[in-house]
């Protein structure tokens, strides 16, 4: 009942909002026009490094580019609402806003899981082309309507690391019976190698490493592995980045909050998420640099990669786990149609592009 009143009385504003600035330009004063104030929950730790502050980032960008006729209060994960349950909050309209990671929500629909990250597959730049130019938002607008919901990028943390480990892996026998947290696609094909895997918010990872309750842990990479301090608690960084080569971080807004917006103030929304996704990206490429530096040199951190039969093992998997997936939902086949058949468009162009250039200059050795 009360999640029922607070949407009632926010479609409420948004009308009257509606009505007063169906002919107001782009940006625009919030003079003689009522302010529209949404609450945001988010997955993340309050002002977190990069993921908090990106949520940050985003309900200021709406302010601003609305001439201040819309406010996003925002809230870190358990303020409002515990950090896995920000899918279902927005769409019953708990709050009209989330910020989180389309990965947590398989349980909801299993199709999520490409709208963050899929293992060996497509890089952030190419990511976002799908997204943007490939049909990719369209399907998560499809996938995402069911719910109540409506969904853009906001962010990516880029290539994230395959994570931390309390021993060293030699070969594939080492992974077997390894307790360690990782969601998504990528912790189903662990699990089918041998690893037990977990999905719980990142700010539980450091105490179960320290506990025992873990064996290893990936969270996102070193900007943010660095604030939560898990170099204390694990010796071994693995760089071996199959598992997330782009990770989009997703905003969702309450899709009857979103229908009662003017056009005006959809395309404010609009276009703060893509200036948030371009700020966190930028923001990541270099302060993970920072960050590496630092567990390297400072922490004396033992950078790793994976022993080739475990990569081999973890594609094979990867494989089999998406054909299961795809085999079983059709929501799913539909997105990953999709989704392959783009990567398959530019990896061509990336492999002779980006990829042959980065090779050249670790010839060179530039």
């Amino acid at each position: 009942m009360q999640r029922r009143l607070f949407l009632k009385n926010s479609l409420k504003t948004l009308g009257a909002g509606a009505a007063a600035g169906a002919a107001t330009p782009f940006i625009s004063t919030a003079s003689a026009q009522q302010t529209i104030t949404w609450d945001m929950v988010t997955s993340w730790p309050k002002n977190f490094p990069a993921l908090g502050t990106g949520a940050n980032d985003f309900a200021a960008r709406i302010e601003r580019l609305s001439g201040g006729r819309m406010k996003v209060r925002v809230h870190g994960a358990g303020e409002l609402v515990p950090a896995m349950e920000v899918f279902d909050a927005v769409g019953e309209g708990t709050a009209q806003m989330g910020h989180s990671a389309s990965y947590y929500w398989r349980g909801k629909t299993l199709a999520s899981q490409f709208f963050t990250a899929v293992p060996f597959g497509m890089t952030t730049t190419e990511t976002n082309a799908w997204l943007y130019h490939g049909g990719g938002q369209a399907l998560w607008d499809e996938v995402y309507a069911k719910h109540n919901l409506k969904p853009f990028p906001v962010g990516n943390t880029g290539t994230q690391m395959a994570g931390w480990f309390k021993k060293e892996i030699n070969s594939l026998e080492d992974m077997q019976g390894l307790k360690l947290r990782l969601p998504g696609l990528a912790g189903e094909a662990m699990n089918g190698i041998g690893v037990t895997t977990v999905n719980i918010p990142g700010s539980e990872i450091f105490t179960s490493l320290q506990t025992g309750v873990l064996d290893a842990a990936d969270w996102v990479g070193p900007y943010n592995d660095l604030a939560f301090g898990l170099h204390q608690v694990a010796k071994y960084y693995y760089t071996s980045a199959w598992n997330e080569p782009s990770a989009i971080i997703e905003g969702t807004v309450n899709l009857e909050a979103w229908n009662a917006l003017p056009d005006d103030l959809k395309a404010v929304v609009s276009e703060a998420a893509m200036a948030s996704n371009l700020a966190m990206i930028s923001e990541f490429a270099v302060r993970n640099a920072e960050a590496l530096d630092t567990l390297v040199s400072e922490h004396g951190v033992e950078l790793r990669t994976f022993p080739d039969e475990v990569l081999e093992a973890l594609y094979a998997s990867s494989r089999e786990v998406l054909q299961k997936q795809v085999e079983a939902d059709e929501e799913s086949r539909k997105v990953y149609d999709s989704y392959t058949a783009f990567q398959q468009k530019v990896q061509r162009f990336t492999d002779v592009g980006e990829f042959a250039y980065l090779k050249t200059r670790e010839k060179v050795g530039a």
